[in-house]
């Protein structure tokens, strides 16, 4: 059975949409890595009223697509941060383990 990729955190503002997701894939040497990816998406309504998505902009719709990006970075800068910040802590546990 496939597992399906679910969003991992969604920015949104009016109909503009950045979407963080995480991913799995093979390193260059075959080993697993996880990395994630953020897509932008606009919604609108077609003729028959049905809801679409479209990956082309308007001219008055890119400050709230720059914004949404912009929020999507900040939350993975501080992602990765937190995850440096926790492994960084993980090895001083472990010196401080071998000095006592």
């Amino acid at each position: 059975m496939e597992s399906r990729n679910v969003p991992e955190k969604k920015f949104s503002t009016g109909v503009i949409t950045a979407t963080v997701w995480q991913n799995a894939g093979k390193g260059r040497s075959g080993e697993p890595v996880s990395y994630r990816t953020v897509s932008l998406q606009r919604r609108y309504k077609d003729k028959n009223g049905v809801w679409q998505s479209a990956n082309s902009f308007r001219v008055n719709d890119l400050p709230r697509a720059a914004l949404v990006l912009q929020k999507a970075y900040e939350y993975l800068v501080i992602r990765e941060q937190e995850s440096v910040s926790a492994s960084d802590y993980e090895v001083d546990e472990d010196i401080i383990e071998e000095v006592i």
